[in-house]
């Protein structure tokens, strides 16, 4: 397996594999105005050993209380059927944050299973004292440092791009 970071040829690919991961075609949709409208800041495939997209994830970015910190979303993260449960999306999250922090993106938030990002190093936004603007069950939103101190004396509304808004 390879992950590498998106190419203009994966982008038929990436949407195919989101289409068919998610129940509806809003993630799909999603990634592509997020695409269109610039606001993808990091986008990595993971490819099989002949070439085949079967892996996905997307960040973008998101406010605290209107101000840009460099703070990322996680959304979405996608991975083929047949190649589930082999540690692929871990791999992907892993070099994710590792080019996040290099480049300068030292936090990061994701809204989905606590159980499921908690081993990512997620912890419940309301422990850091942010929330969002949806409502959505307790843990659900997340956040995690990529650089140690990023939270310190910080609290807020966190605000992804308009986009995620049309979903």
């Amino acid at each position: 397996m390879l992950i590498r970071t998106e190419a203009p040829a994966d982008i038929l690919a990436i949407d195919r594999l989101l289409k068919s991961t998610f129940e509806t075609e809003a993630e799909a949709n999603l990634v592509m105005r997020l695409r269109e409208n610039s606001r993808l800041t990091l986008s990595l495939v993971a490819c099989s050993d002949e070439g085949e997209v079967i892996g996905h994830v997307m960040f973008s970015p998101v406010t605290l209380d209107g101000e840009d910190l460099n703070w990322q979303g996680l959304a979405p993260l996608a991975v083929a059927e047949g190649y589930r449960n082999q540690g692929i999306a871990a791999e992907l999250v892993k070099e994710a944050f590792s080019s996040l922090a290099d480049f300068g993106y030292p936090a990061c938030a994701v809204l989905g299973d606590p159980n499921y990002y908690g081993r990512f190093g997620f912890k419940s936004a309301s422990d850091y004292q942010f929330r969002c603007s949806w409502e959505v069950p307790e843990g659900a939103f997340q956040m995690v440092e990529l650089v140690d101190g990023q939270f310190e004396g910080r609290s807020g509304l966190i605000e992804y791009s308009p986009e995620f808004s049309e979903l």
